[in-house]
């Protein structure tokens, strides 16, 4: 009897295994073979400016922002959206970065740790909230260690995007 409890639930678990069409082209990839480029971490005291040159200068669309004391993660900026409330009056070159960075909700919600070992599967589960073939339900991931110490990197959907088109089927 308990043989066939084991073998009815191991096809519900491979059903919890997340399958998209691009799936076949990762072959055991992982988020460390997206190459992503060092992350760029600025504090909530610094200026808008810095965060738009430092962006531009690299050709980045998301900015973590840490603390500045003990180096946490407490959000991020995306630049289109920066630049949008710049152009609406809302925030000026000077201001903070606190009064337009998007803070990380801490409480009810799970943390999804992305880390270099990541599948690829994973990190597109991820980007489309676990729907395969679903819209994209989130733009990047902050790339951490394992404990969520420090911030190594951000990955984005372009970046997934650009892997798989490189990556014969």
């Amino acid at each position: 009897m308990a043989s066939t409890t084991a073998v009815a639930a191991a096809p519900a678990a491979a059903q919890d295994k997340f399958v998209s069409k691009w799936s076949s082209r990762y072959r055991g990839a992982t988020v460390e073979d997206l190459d992503p480029p060092a992350a760029l971490s600025l504090n909530p005291s610094d200026a808008i400016s810095l965060a738009l040159l430092s962006a531009f200068e690299r050709d980045y669309t998301h900015l973590t922002v840490v603390a500045a004391d003990t180096r946490a993660l407490l959000g991020y900026i995306s630049i289109p959206h920066l630049q949008s409330l710049l152009d609406a009056g809302k925030v000026q070159p000077d201001d903070p970065l606190s009064t337009a960075m998007t803070r990380f909700q801490r409480r009810g919600r799970a943390y999804r740790v992305i880390t270099m070992e990541t599948p690829l599967e994973d990190l597109e589960a991820f980007f489309r909230g676990g729907v395969p073939e679903g819209p994209w339900a989130q733009e990047f991931a902050v790339i951490t260690d394992e404990n969520r110490r420090f911030v190594l990197g951000v990955a984005t959907v372009q970046d997934l995007e650009e892997f798989v088109k490189r990556r014969p089927a």
